[in-house]
């Protein structure tokens, strides 16, 4: 309860931040086109987030013959988390990694590349789909949607807000809310907006954690699934992905170094693993 309230106060935060940019770059009528960004951003990653990201990572549905077990797997997990049963996807990547995607429970799916199909026992793969799960039943794909795209149109509207200050933007906002406010809209706002988006996908990743330990009845599975995923992800890195997809994956895809780290979009694999094994005591 404590990580949606947080949640909740984290979106709207953002959302505040959206439209002081609209209003201290255009006044009203920024206020108004800010709005509407908002409004457009969000009805179109509620529509069709989970299909872009299927394709963009040329996922297919699993051939379960192919891959035997996998769907009873899925069926009693479903089950034991209270969702319908999601569709289930190959990636065709070897980097070990999984996603959940889709607006609501009755409209998921759940996303495996090759890799962690092959790397992965069963029970280290329960422990993924398991999260996964988690993801699905509280919602958290469309949370963390939402906050990347109010995160990527405050950094589109704080681009426009420097353009109007290369063009005069900031004398005319003298006579309003100043040229600091400005300036703060199209330097500090982006990067305010990046640390929120930071912080709402790290809570739900630790819930997604502690929730799938019940799920799959034993922490012990996702504790091997992630030591072997924090192995492979410091040697491989996702092709053809897009950063702005790493909050749907289990670990972040993309390497990371030095300050880049401080900002991924997930927890410390060692800090993740510590309060698994918390909960086996």
């Amino acid at each position: 309860m404590l990580n949606n309230i947080k949640t909740v106060m984290l979106l709207a935060v953002m959302t505040a931040l959206l439209l002081a940019i609209g209003q201290l770059a255009g006044g009203r009528s920024g206020l108004v086109i800010a709005l509407v960004f908002a409004l457009l951003f969000n009805f179109f990653s509620y529509w069709y987030s989970d299909k872009l990201v299927l394709a963009m990572y040329r996922a297919v549905p699993m051939d379960v013959k192919k891959y035997p077990g996998i769907g009873s797997a899925v069926e009693e997990l479903s089950a034991n988390a209270g969702v319908p049963v999601p569709r289930i996807y190959v990636i065709p990547q070897d980097i070990p990694n999984a996603f959940a995607t889709g607006r609501n429970p009755a409209n998921s799916a759940i996303a495996l590349t090759e890799g962690i199909l092959r790397s992965m026992d069963r029970n280290q793969l329960k422990g993924v789909i398991a999260h996964e799960m988690s993801h699905i039943k509280h919602r958290d794909i469309l949370i963390s949607t939402v906050a990347a795209t109010l995160a990527g149109a405050i950094g589109f509207l704080a681009s426009m807000a420097r353009w109007a200050m290369i063009f005069g933007g900031g004398r005319r906002n003298d006579r309003n809310a100043g040229a600091l406010g400005l300036i703060v809209a199209a330097v500090v706002a982006p990067l305010a907006a990046m640390i929120i988006q930071m912080a709402v996908s790290r809570s739900r990743e630790f819930e997604a954690d502690r929730e799938a330990a019940v799920i799959s009845g034993n922490p012990a599975f996702l504790i091997g699934a992630l030591r072997k995923l924090a192995g492979y992800s410091e040697k491989i890195e996702v092709k053809n992905g897009n950063p702005v997809t790493a909050h749907l994956f289990i670990v972040n895809p993309f390497k990371l170094s030095g300050i880049r780290k401080m900002f991924s979009t997930h927890p410390a694999v060692e800090e993740r693993i510590k309060r698994l094994e918390s909960y086996r005591a």
